[in-house]
């Protein structure tokens, strides 16, 4: 049976949000905050912060501006999926849009989903991660909306001589990953189709 392009970007965007899940309560459920581990060398590490704000350890105010995130972040991804599924069924100007765009616009969709769960949901379904403590599901540390994103990627690839990180200090998760490999992947290789589309408008 013959998948249609729409299923297989709904398969690719499930496949994605879950693996980022899987990644981040298996961080939260084995690791206390601020616990940290080897990978390949000392230029990358898995180190479990929790991010109250934006992508990359960002803050956005207190809790208006989480919730304004929050809201934010849905409104994104509502479009986001209009858009793909118009994209999808209509093309563009009656011709196929490019695959390239399609799985990049999906990658920026799931990594904005993979967070929005972190935030809505985890302070409902886990208790609080705190150093020496591994939280547990089943605990309650926040109310709807006002979860902590978990990331857990870190690469101090270049250190000063006082051994201060002078690149690459921000730590990340897989959503966040897939959000910046979408954009950078449609910014540097499909710019030609945004164009069009602007100027056929």
């Amino acid at each position: 049976m013959k998948i249609s392009k729409g299923k297989w970007l709904l398969i690719l965007g499930i496949v994605l949000v879950v693996i980022d899940q899987l990644i981040k309560v298996a961080v939260k459920t084995n690791m206390s905050l601020g616990d940290h581990f080897n990978v390949i060398g000392n230029w990358f590490q898995i180190l479990f912060i929790e991010n109250k704000g934006m992508a990359f350890g960002m803050s956005f105010g207190g809790m208006i501006g989480k919730l304004c995130l929050s809201l934010f972040r849905i409104c994104l991804f509502s479009f986001l999926c209009w858009w793909i599924t118009k994209l999808v069924r209509k093309g563009m100007n009656g011709k196929p849009v490019p695959t390239g765009v399609l799985v990049g616009l999906t990658l920026i969709t799931a990594g904005a989903l993979g967070n929005i769960i972190d935030c809505f949901f985890y302070g409902l379904i886990f208790s609080e991660s705190i150093p020496g403590t591994v939280a547990t599901l089943g605990g309650h540390y926040a109310p709807f909306m006002m979860g902590k994103v978990v990331d857990m990627f870190y690469f101090p690839i270049i250190r000063n001589s006082a051994g201060n990180v002078l690149f690459f200090s921000p730590v990340f998760n897989f959503a966040d990953s897939c959000v910046t490999v979408g954009a950078f992947y449609l910014a540097l290789f499909e710019y030609k189709f945004f164009m069009t589309e602007e100027n056929s408008k």
